[in-house]
């Protein structure tokens, strides 16, 4: 069976992608002032812990997407729900472009030069160890070199086109609640 991509709506894909909450993080590049750059995404995830490495998916009309492979590194920085203007600035909502970005937040240099967020939620400092390119975007993986967090800090998520702050997690499942004499991890995945 042959199924034709061309009769699936982008629009139904968009709408569906709506209803999934998605970690708000700035990904940021550039050793030198005057060259650093970054956009919003919420297409950044953790890929392993050996070697410690994260993915993230960036359009390639993007500035940052040319700067990560010149540069050979870059940083994710998961911001926290005081944020959100931030997301705004990195994502060219205000109107503000490249280095200029750079004016608002707490900004420090990471060991690989990239800029790191001083009071994100999480902040990771990467090598860019492999690249997958698709139709628009490219998939960049990056080695840690650096990790900071703050602690009971409120993550930013957007959902359903706009920002949220979770402020509580309820019904969490521990697997001390499930009957795990009977399941295996190989049960959730």
């Amino acid at each position: 069976m042959t199924v034709d991509a061309s009769a699936f709506d982008a629009k139904d894909f968009k709408q569906a992608m709506r209803q999934c909450a998605g970690a708000v993080a700035l990904v940021t590049v550039g050793a030198e002032h005057g060259k650093r750059t970054g956009l919003t995404v919420t297409s950044a995830c953790s890929l392993s812990d050996s070697p410690p490495s994260l993915i993230v998916c960036v359009n390639r009309n993007a500035s940052a997407h040319a700067r990560i492979r010149e540069e050979g590194a870059f940083a994710i920085n998961f911001l926290h729900e005081d944020h959100a203007a931030l997301a705004l600035t990195f994502s060219g909502q205000k109107g503000v472009n490249g280095d200029d970005r750079f004016a608002f937040g707490e900004w420090t240099r990471g060991v690989t030069g990239a800029p790191v967020l001083s009071d994100a939620v999480a902040a990771f400092d990467c090598v860019l160890a492999q690249e997958f390119e698709t139709t628009t975007h490219s998939i960049f993986i990056g080695e840690v070199r650096g990790a900071s967090h703050s602690d009971g800090a409120a993550p930013l998520v957007y959902l359903r086109s706009s920002f949220h702050a979770p402020r509580e997690i309820r019904g969490t499942v521990t697997v001390g609640d499930l009957d795990s004499r009977h399941l295996s991890w190989s049960d959730f995945s």
